[in-house]
């Protein structure tokens, strides 16, 4: 780990059974940590067994309130959540759950860029007319929190190459960048759309092109 990055340690672990409202069950270990750049109190959620030489499944999760919570169909965040455990489970390796609601500006902030996109502007329009910057998270804490578990080398589960980006420059190896599906509604097939033009998200236009924004 590069010298910028100060160490963090394992705080407490504690075992969680997991239930989602389709019925899906998972156990995990839910891990805190000492020692984080930010301050913020971002869990890792230890999930099943990698095989003996094998590169454990990563996903960094931002925290979505009204996704994660809620069921929102303005964005993906539930569905994405829910995939990744069942896929993570089954593999063995960890998800990251980062407390950066609305990519680092708050709920409430997050709540105002919505009304702004209901007068059509796009999610990253939407937080530069508030004078907030498109993509504010940073991502210094998740990896302590991956060098606090022994990660060094990892399959990150994600559709958005910022992460391994960021993960590199803070000496993490990314081996392979798996993408998640595609969870698209008449509901937040604008906000994918932006996520691909405007950050190069690997999510299939022409898929989302068949939807209507609702």
């Amino acid at each position: 780990m590069p010298d910028f990055t100060a160490a963090a340690t394992q705080r407490a672990r504690v075992r969680v059974p997991l239930r989602f409202q389709d019925g899906y069950r998972a156990d995990a270990e839910l891990v805190t940590f000492h020692g984080l750049t930010d301050g913020q109190e971002h869990v890792a959620v230890v999930l099943g067994d990698p095989a003996p030489g094998s590169t454990p499944l990563v996903r960094l999760h931002s925290e979505c309130l009204t996704g994660d919570v809620f069921g929102s169909a303005r964005c993906d965040c539930g569905p994405q959540l829910r995939e990744a455990v069942e896929r993570i489970a089954e593999r063995g390796g960890v998800l990251l759950y980062l407390r950066q609601e609305g990519r680092g500006i708050g709920l409430y902030n997050k709540l105002d860029a919505y009304a702004l996109q209901d007068q059509g502007l796009d999610t990253y329009a939407a937080n530069a007319a508030l004078g907030l910057p498109e993509d504010a998270r940073d991502y210094t804490a998740a990896a302590q929190m991956l060098t606090a578990l022994g990660i060094g080398e990892l399959d990150l589960l994600s559709n958005n190459p910022d992460k391994a980006d960021q993960l590199r420059a803070l000496g993490i190896q990314v081996q392979d960048r798996v993408p998640t599906g595609v969870f698209a509604t008449p509901d937040n097939v604008r906000y994918l759309r932006a996520k691909v033009v405007q950050t190069q998200h690997t999510l299939p236009l022409g898929e989302l092109a068949g939807l209507n924004a609702g």
